[in-house]
């Protein structure tokens, strides 16, 4: 009887599937840890492999080989059928994972709709059950072939319009004019977009969440602000009085534009006059996102630069540094450190002007020598080691009686550069005078040199210590 049972052809394949199917379970699990750690999208169909496939190919073999079960009984056809629909998905699973997911960016591959792969997987499937069921089960499937035709033809008809327009976004979304994270200007809405489907775009506007059909965006022009990169400006338009010389005006402008914090350090800052009483600042920028507050900041600092230069911004007239002010000015700020008088004072007035700075403005720029003090009459500047475009640590704060400038006197380019961190009014006072009072007073002079040396000192503290 053991001799039966080692010649009995069932005995080995009971052997062979004991220990075949733990060996290929173990082997593809290393193998699925090995992929999940790459991160590969072949993990879902050796997953299948592993969990689904195998147990029911080695149930198969078992039913059939080794307990020789006939092929016409239902538990055998019932495994063969879950096998072969397995088999089905692991095979649309594979060429999903090695076609499309880990295809290269930009490739057709990359750029066809998730939706386009998924009517073709159900299709497919489809048609694979329906050869499955006419294999196995010997079921006529051919009826349901001619039912679903009719039914296709019928719905097709029905829906022309509709799967027309449907067809048309998906279409677009094959071209592929856009991707998340780009900025559109379409008709309706202006915004950045943060999701893609099969049937719509969802924009993030200024004012929530737009909604625009694939068939709308497909049916109209568009302007994608991200492509090409590296390429968007922003255009500002300003209005100055005809009186205001127009090469005086355009300096200004682009001077303003070229030290806007948001600027694309790669791109030209340009200022045109349009005619009339109009000029146009085009400002470079990294992103659409930036073009409010581009827009906002940039109109603030026009309107404090042009009262300083004199110009009319919207012909407007600046009616702030009356002498009154600016008197009161020097006998808060000016006269305390320069230790001046009352006649002091009023000789000083012709040598001194009363100006403004919006918050963010630069007022001190590094690398300059610069040609007159400032004192510091209301708000705050901040000192800043480095430049605007690559600043450093900060090397102090000033406010009210606070100066800049005193290396005019030694002709010494600064070190750094001040901004304005609110709107900060002060009182500048030329070189020329600030030698007169200098001279009168020798110790100032000692005092500015002390001051030089410490503000260098701090400067250099600062770097070492960033």
């Amino acid at each position: 009887m053991i001799a039966g049972i080692f010649t009995s052809s069932w005995f080995y394949w009971a052997v062979g599937i004991a220990i075949g199917l733990p060996i290929g379970l173990v082997a593809l699990t290393e193998w699925q840890h090995a992929l999940r750690r790459r991160q590969s999208f072949l993990v879902r169909p050796v997953t299948l492999l592993r969990n689904y496939l195998l147990p029911l190919g080695a149930l198969l073999l078992l039913l059939t080989e080794a307990r020789q079960v006939p092929a016409g009984a239902t538990s055998v056809r019932t495994v063969a059928t879950l096998f072969a629909f397995v088999v089905l998905v692991l095979l649309l699973s594979g060429v999903n994972a090695a076609l499309f997911q880990g295809a290269p960016e930009g490739t057709w591959r990359k750029r066809i709709p998730t939706i386009f792969v998924d009517v073709a997987r159900f299709v497919l499937i489809a048609v694979g059950l329906a050869l499955i069921f006419s294999y196995i089960w010997g079921a006529n499937v051919r009826g349901l072939f001619t039912a679903l035709g009719i039914t296709s033809i019928v719905i097709g008809l029905t829906l022309q319009n509709s799967v027309g327009h449907v067809i048309s976004g998906l279409l677009m979304l094959f071209e592929q004019p856009f991707q998340i994270g780009d900025w559109l200007d379409t008709a309706s809405a202006r915004g950045r977009v943060v999701e893609v489907n099969w049937r719509a775009v969802h924009l993030e506007t200024s004012t929530g969440l737009q909604i625009i059909p694939n068939a709308v965006l497909a049916a109209a022009s568009f302007a994608n602000l991200s492509r090409p990169e590296n390429k968007h400006k922003v255009k500002v338009t300003t209005i100055f009085s005809l009186d205001d010389p127009p090469n005086q005006v355009c300096a200004m402008l682009t001077g303003l534009a070229a030290e806007l914090p948001m600027r694309r350090r790669e791109g030209t800052v340009s200022s045109t006059p349009l005619g009339g009483l109009e000029y146009q600042t085009t400002i470079p920028l990294n992103s659409p996102a930036d073009d409010g507050d581009t827009k906002t900041l940039f109109l603030q600092w026009v309107w404090y630069a042009s009262r300083r230069a004199g110009l009319h911004l919207d012909e407007a007239e600046d009616e702030f540094a009356t002498p009154e002010r600016l008197l009161a000015a020097v006998g808060q700020v000016v006269a305390p450190t320069l230790h001046l008088d009352a006649d002091e004072q009023r000789e000083l007035m012709p040598a001194a002007a009363l100006e403004r700075y919006a918050i963010d403005e630069v007022v001190q720029r590094a690398g300059e020598v610069p040609e007159r003090m400032t004192f510091i009459v209301s708000g705050r500047v901040q000192l800043t080691a480095g430049t605007a475009d690559e600043p450093g640590p900060v090397i102090g704060i000033l406010d009210e009686g606070g100066y800049l400038g005193q290396s005019t006197l030694t002709r010494q380019p600064v070190i750094g550069y001040a901004h304005a961190l609110d709107e900060v009014t002060v009182v500048h006072v030329e070189r020329a005078h600030i030698e007169m009072v200098v001279q009168r007073n020798p110790l100032l002079l000692q005092e500015f040199g002390r001051a030089i040396e410490d503000r260098r000192a701090r400067a250099q503290r600062a770097l070492t210590e960033d």
